[in-house]
Parts: C-alpha cells; sequence; structure tokens
C-alpha cells in the first residue's frame, strides 16, 4: 500500500495558477498528490506530464490517476531529464525550446520510502544498504560506505547532511569495514553513533539523521538533478508559466533561492532614471517574497511537513 500525506498540497498546486487548457509538468509525482489536484482542474483540452524514477510510485499513480487516463502521461524519469522528455512527448516548441504553463518539484524522500523497510531509507528499521529511488540504477549506499575513501565519506556527510562530526564517523566506518562488510542500515546506525559523542547524541534527535540524509543525497545525486532540472525548468516555461518548488532542507532550499535570483530583473540603471535603459530584464517575478511553510494543522497531521518551505516564481 503507497501512503503518503502530501505536503503544501494546495498552496503548491494553486501557485501554479492552472488553467483548464495548460500543460503541466510534476516533476516528483510520488504518491500523486499534487498530481490528483492538477489533473481535477483541468480541462479536456489540458495535459499533465508526471515524472518519478520508482516504479512503485508510477504503478500507484496509474491507479490514482485512472479517472484521468486522458490527459495524463507518466514517464519514469529524472527530472535532470526534463527538457528532452518535453522534446520526445511534442510539447509545443518556441526557438527549439518546449513551452509548459506550470512545473511543480516536490523534493525530498515520499513517506513509503522511508516506512518500507527494506529500502535502506530509514535508520528505524535493519535492512540491506541501498537508499536508491530508481531501482535500476548502480550506486547505492553499501558501495560508498564500503568502498569509497575515508576523505570521500567524511566529504559527503558534512556537506550533504551538516554533520560535525562527519570525519569521527568516517573514521568509524572505515575501521570496521577493513574487519568485515558493512552490509545493512541497522550496523551503520551502530557505527554512527560510535562516531558520535555520548553528550552529543542526547540532543538533536535521532543520531543517525544528518548520515543518512547525505547518504541518500549521494546515491541519488539530488541536488545535482535538481539544480539542472530547475534551470530547465525556467527554460521550458512559457511566458506567465510558474514553477512551485516544496524544500524539505536547507541545501534544496538555497539551491532554489539561488536560481531564482539569478533569472530575477537586475537594473543597474541610477534610481533617478525615470525608464530603465540598461536593458537588466530579468526572466523570473517571485509570486512570494518569503517562502510560505505548513500550517499548524497540516503540522498536526503531518509532522514529516515541518521542515517544508514552498517557492513560486513566475516567467516574464
Amino acid at each position: 500500500m503507497f501512503h503518503h500525506i502530501t505536503v503544501l498540497k494546495e498552496e503548491a498546486t494553486e501557485g501554479l495558477n492552472i488553467k483548464q487548457d495548460g500543460i503541466y509538468v510534476d516533476c516528483t509525482l510520488g504518491g500523486a498528490g499534487h498530481s490528483s489536484v492538477i489533473a481535477s482542474k483541468l480541462g479536456p483540452g489540458g495535459r499533465l506530464i508526471a515524472l518519478d524514477q520508482d516504479d512503485w510510485a508510477l504503478d500507484n499513480a496509474r491507479e490514482k490517476l485512472a479517472a484521468y487516463e486522458n490527459q495524463v502521461t507518466l514517464v519514469k524519469t529524472n527530472f535532470r531529464d526534463l527538457e528532452q522528455v518535453l522534446k520526445d512527448l511534442d510539447v509545443p516548441m518556441k526557438d527549439g525550446v518546449p513551452q509548459v504553463d506550470g512545473i511543480l518539484y516536490d523534493l525530498g524522500v515520499s513517506s513509503p520510502q522511508f516506512d518500507e523497510g527494506e529500502r535502506g531509507f530509514s535508520y528505524n528499521h535493519d535492512a540491506p544498504l541501498d537508499m536508491r529511488m530508481d531501482q535500476d540504477a548502480l550506486l547505492t549506499a553499501k558501495e560508498i560506505v564500503n568502498e569509497w575513501p575515508e576523505e570521500e565519506i567524511a566529504r559527503i556527510l558534512y556537506r550533504y547532511g551538516e554533520e560535525k562530526f562527519s570525519k569521527r564517523i568516517a573514521r568509524v566506518i572505515v575501521n570496521q569495514r577493513s574487519q568485515s562488510e558493512i552490509e545493512t542500515t541497522g550496523e551503520l546506525v551502530e557505527l554512527i553513533k560510535e562516531g558520535i559523542p555520548a553528550a552529543a547524541r542526547r540532543t538533536g534527535g535521532h543520531p543517525a539523521k544528518r548520515s543518512f540524509q547525505a547518504l541518500r543525497i549521494a546515491v541519488n545525486d539530488e541536488l545535482g538533478a535538481f539544480e539542472e532540472g530547475l534551470h530547465q525548468a525556467v527554460r521550458c516555461l512559457a511566458p506567465g508559466g510558474r514553477v512551485s518548488v516544496i524544500t524539505f532542507h536547507s541545501l534544496e532550499d538555497r539551491i532554489c533561492k539561488q536560481i531564482f535570483s539569478s533569472y530575477l530583473e537586475k537594473c543597474t540603471c541610477p534610481p533617478d532614471f525615470p525608464l530603465c535603459v540598461c536593458g537588466g530584464k530579468g526572466t523570473l517575478r517571485l509570486v512570494n517574497r518569503k517562502p510560505l511553510i505548513p500550517s499548524e494543522a497540516e503540522l498536526t497531521e503531518n509532522s514529516r511537513a515541518r521542515s517544508a518551505k514552498l517557492r513560486v516564481a513566475e516567467k516574464l
């Protein structure tokens, strides 16, 4: 059973300003919560293209979106391939670039991936070290933990997990693997705990949380894919089209904020000029100056939404 509570469902879809005959892309199909809302607002001439790497999510969506099958196209792919997917699906083009009316990202891992222990995403279930969102991908957490150099393990734990004891944890991992291969999430949790001082383990939630996040991001190249995909999304939006992005940690949010900022208007004319003559016109405008966050009611229903932020921008 694919059970997933969609975060900021109404806010993210309202941010797209959906037109009945528009073309929309859900880059992170997941539990199909956002896709269901988008599809329900489309008329016969509208179209939704939904992407995901996870076969389980795609199978679930085929059932959940069955009523909209004439308007919905499901594609198994990473959203870093967004522009090529749109070209392959014969979306209308302008100057060789596909044009759509709205694109949505809901980043992070869907609840079923966490809750089904055998996927290896969770530090609360003992399972094989995997963490692949796409089960056809080659790189697993087991390979990183057992084969990557100590310095590289420490780097990803610090960069992607903001784990201040990254060097100590990496050293413990490498010492253990020299004796026997590390095969399960349970083994890894114990090694991470060993690498964190006892006093630090007593505060800040589960001691393995940051390291597991870091490994998951590295296995799936999540930040690299998001950066590539979001630039493509801006390029593929038609004028007036919008992109909604839900992030769940500071690294994702920083990338989103910086990319949006790079496309905003940057007029360098002196303040007393009556008209802009510098030509510093932007590509995007922010729909909300500050990111939207879940309401208290939503947090009561779904504690996993606590770190979510929604940013929306419109193509000029």
